[in-house]
C-alpha cells in the first residue's frame, strides 16, 4: 500500500492546458473515485500516476518520496503500479492462468500464486484453462484485476473499468472489484463518469473539472453538501433556486423552506434542493401547486417536471424524482412540498 500525493500538477498537449493544478491526497489502503466528465483531465491524471506520461509541473510522490517531478521520473515498472484500463485489455492468445501470472517473474509464477488471486477475485478454478472471448464482460474485468494485483502492486489504477458493461453487470461487476480491493488492502483510484459508481464503490470521492480537483469529500459528505452548484449537479441533480435566507429560512418560489445549520445570514441566495426532496400531494387550498409539464419513467423512478408560478405571471420549471409506482399525468394539477433542510449556495 502507498499514500499518493499529487502537488500542482500540470500538463498541456501543445496549446491545450489539460491538468491546471491538480492536488490530491490519496491514503493507504483508500479507494479514491476520480468522478468528472469526459475531456476534464481524469485519464490524464491516471497516466501520469502510472508513468505514461510525465507532468510539466508539480510532483508525484507514494509515500512522501517523489516519482515525478521537474528533475526525476521513476520509469513505469519501478513504481509498481497496476492498471486496469477500460476494457481490460486481457491478452486473447493467453488464458486466464498465463494472463493473470504474466506480470510476474518467472520464479513467482507459481499455482499457488494463481490460485491465491482466483480466490481473491471469487472466480472459481476451472476458468484458468479458458480464454478471454470464452468469459463474460463480468468475469474478464475481474481477471484484469487480478492481473494488476498478481504482482503485488503499491497501487491500483482503474481507468473507467466498467464503462463497457451493461447496466445491471457494471453494478455488479463494481460490487465484486470494491470487495477485492479492500480484501487485498490496496490503495485504488477509480477514475469514472458515473456518478453512482463513484458514490457507491469509493471511501472518497475527488470531483474534477476544468483539469482541477473542485471538492474530494465522504460519498454522504459529497452528496450532502457540494461546493457549488455544478458539483451538485454533477452528482445526483439538483433544482437551484434564487432565495432569501435569514432566521434558519430561505424564502424561494417552493415556499418557506428549513436550511442546513450555518452561518447564514439576511441574503440573497441560491438554495439547492434535491429532486427526490421534492414531494408531489394532493393539490389544495392554501398549498403550493404546480402543473405537470412532463414524466420521464425510468421503471424504479420517474422524474417530473412541473411549472410553478413565481409571481408576475412567469413559471419556474423544477424537478421531482417519485417512485415509478406513484406517477401523475401530463397537465396534472398537482400539491408540492419539500422534505428535509436544503442546502445554500452563496
Amino acid at each position: 500500500m502507498s499514500q499518493v500525493t499529487l502537488a500542482g500538477i500540470r500538463k498541456s498537449f501543445g496549446a491545450r492546458s489539460v491538468l491546471k493544478g491538480c492536488d490530491l491526497n490519496v491514503a493507504n489502503g483508500e479507494i479514491m473515485a476520480v468522478l468528472g466528465p469526459s475531456g476534464c483531465g481524469k485519464t490524464t491524471m491516471l497516466r501520469i500516476v502510472a508513468g505514461f506520461l510525465d507532468p510539466d509541473a508539480g510532483t508525484l510522490s507514494f509515500d512522501g518520496t517523489t516519482v515525478a517531478g521537474p528533475r526525476q521520473s521513476v520509469s513505469p515498472q519501478r513504481r509498481q503500479v497496476g492498471y486496469v484500463p477500460q476494457e481490460g485489455a486481457l491478452f486473447p492468445h493467453l488464458n486466464v492462468r498465463a494472463n493473470i501470472l504474466f506480470g510476474l517473474p518467472r520464479k513467482e509464477r507459481t499455482e499457488s500464486r494463481f490460485r491465491e488471486m482466483l480466490d481473491l477475485a471469487d472466480l472459481s478454478p476451472d476458468v484458468g484453462s479458458a480464454y478471454p472471448h470464452e468469459l463474460s464482460g463480468g468475469q474478464q474485468q475481474r481477471v484484469a484485476l487480478a492481473r494488476a494485483l498478481a504482482p503485488r502492486p503499491r497501487v491500483v489504477l482503474l481507468d473507467e473499468p466498467f464503462s463497457s458493461l451493461d447496466a445491471s453487470l457494471r453494478v455488479s461487476t463494481g460490487r465484486a472489484v470494491a470487495r477485492v480491493l479492500r480484501a487485498a488492502g490496496t490503495t485504488a483510484i477509480l477514475v469514472t463518469h458515473d456518478q453512482g459508481e463513484a458514490l457507491s464503490l469509493a471511501d472518497r470521492v475527488a470531483v474534477m473539472r476544468d483539469g482541477r480537483i473542485v471538492q474530494v469529500s465522504e460519498p454522504v459528505e459529497l452528496y450532502r453538501r457540494p461546493v457549488d452548484v455544478e458539483v451538485a449537479t454533477s452528482v445526483g441533480g439538483v433544482v437551484a433556486l434564487p432565495a432569501l435566507v435569514g432566521g434558519g429560512c430561505a424564502r424561494c418560489v417552493l415556499g418557506e423552506l428549513q436550511v442546513k445549520a450555518g452561518s447564514h445570514h439576511d441574503s440573497a441566495v441560491t438554495v439547492l434542493v434535491r429532486p427526490e426532496q421534492i414531494r408531489l400531494v394532493e393539490a389544495a387550498p392554501g398549498r403550493l401547486e404546480a402543473q405537470v409539464a412532463a414524466v420521464d419513467f425510468f421503471g424504479p423512478y420517474a422524474t417530473v417536471r412541473l411549472r410553478v408560478r413565481a409571481g408576475a405571471g412567469d413559471d419556474i420549471e423544477v424537478v421531482a424524482r417519485v417512485p415509478g409506482n406513484e406517477l401523475p399525468q401530463v397537465g396534472e394539477l398537482v400539491g408540492v412540498c419539500v422534505d428535509g433542510c436544503v442546502e445554500v449556495s452563496t
